[in-house]
């Protein structure tokens, strides 16, 4: 597998969560993603990008453009080093939510990835990566 396309942008105010969604429909679409597959990709960035600001008080967003055989798809890691979480596999559960909102997030972003990994340490922040395939 081979990054093509690598871009990092930064994660501070709310219009940065606008700027990485409009960024990630444009990247799904080079990379030829169909609209179902652009729109998994815009909604689970969307969610992370919002998480990253609101729960990591902001970060960055990384958008790589991937290529492996005749493959292509995009990989976004979002990164913070904010507060951290401290039960992984809690937050990870539907429903589950400390912020009063429907506890949708990162599962919800997990089932619209091809691939998703979550690295947290408390204290130090959080690293999410996600992948969609063409």
């Amino acid at each position: 597998m081979t990054p093509t396309r690598d871009e990092t942008m930064t994660i501070a105010h709310s219009d940065d969560v606008v700027r990485v969604r409009q960024q990630v429909r444009a990247r799904a679409v080079e990379a030829g993603l169909g609209l179902v597959d652009q729109t998994k990709i815009v909604t689970a960035a969307s969610e992370l990008a919002r998480n990253t600001l609101d729960y990591g008080r902001g970060g960055t967003a990384r958008i790589e453009t991937l290529t492996d055989g005749a493959r292509t798809g995009l990989r976004l890691t979002f990164e913070d080093h904010g507060p951290g979480i401290p039960d992984i596999d809690r937050a990870l559960t539907d429903g589950y939510t400390t912020g009063g909102g429907l506890g949708l997030g990162l599962s919800g972003a997990r089932r619209l990835c091809n691939e998703f990994s979550i690295h947290s340490v408390v204290g130090e922040g959080t690293r999410i990566s996600i992948a969609r395939w063409r």
